[in-house]
């Protein structure tokens, strides 16, 4: 179940905090956020709780866009309502906009240097690892989740199999296997 602004646990403070917070959220990915979103907002701030998180951005992989944006759009709502879900939003691309159109002009100069090819390929495998990184601790929320950690494996092996080696389109591998897991989740909690 999801914090509710009421709760005793910490939380941002103000409008200007959450800007803050996921403006540098923002400035400290590059390719991918997930690791993390998931060490400022639940191990760092606390503002949610790991089974939160998860529950967030399952939603926010779900909804169109960016996840890392929708969940912006899903913490600030929490807390500021339609206020906060727009600051939120304005703290994800406000400041990295700018410098993306910076390192555009810059890029466009150096384009064809080996070494800036090279930087990005190592980005991209920076990005790689700490996705994978997140995804190992989060794999302790495994033990609660209702289907339990064999057929979450299981799913997670068909999605990585379907996408990467079939190369289906990720919107079939989602109803397919999302809809599998739905299926499966809801006959075991069913009364």
């Amino acid at each position: 179940m999801s914090a509710s602004p009421t709760d005793d646990r910490p939380r941002p403070e103000s409008l200007t905090d959450l800007f803050v917070s996921f403006t540098l959220l923002a400035l400290q990915g590059f390719g991918g956020v997930l690791a993390v979103v998931q060490r400022e907002l639940v191990e760092n701030k606390s503002w949610m709780t790991r089974d939160e998180f998860i529950e967030d951005w399952s939603v926010s992989q779900i909804l169109p866009g960016p996840n890392v944006i929708n969940m912006a759009l899903i913490v600030g709502g929490r807390y500021f309502g339609l206020k906060g879900a727009l600051v939120g939003l304005a703290g994800m691309i406000a400041v990295p906009l700018v410098l993306v159109v910076v390192l555009a002009l810059v890029y466009s100069q150096f384009a064809d240097h080996p070494g800036v090819a090279g930087a990005l390929r190592g980005m991209g495998a920076v990005a790689a690892g700490l996705i994978l990184s997140t995804g190992i601790k989060l794999i302790g929320a495994l033990q609660s989740n209702v289907l339990g950690w064999r057929w979450c494996a299981a799913l997670g092996v068909s999605c990585l199999v379907s996408v990467a080696l079939f190369r289906l389109p990720l919107a079939y591998v989602l109803f397919g296997l999302g809809g599998l897991a739905f299926g499966l989740a809801y006959r075991k909690i069913k009364p």
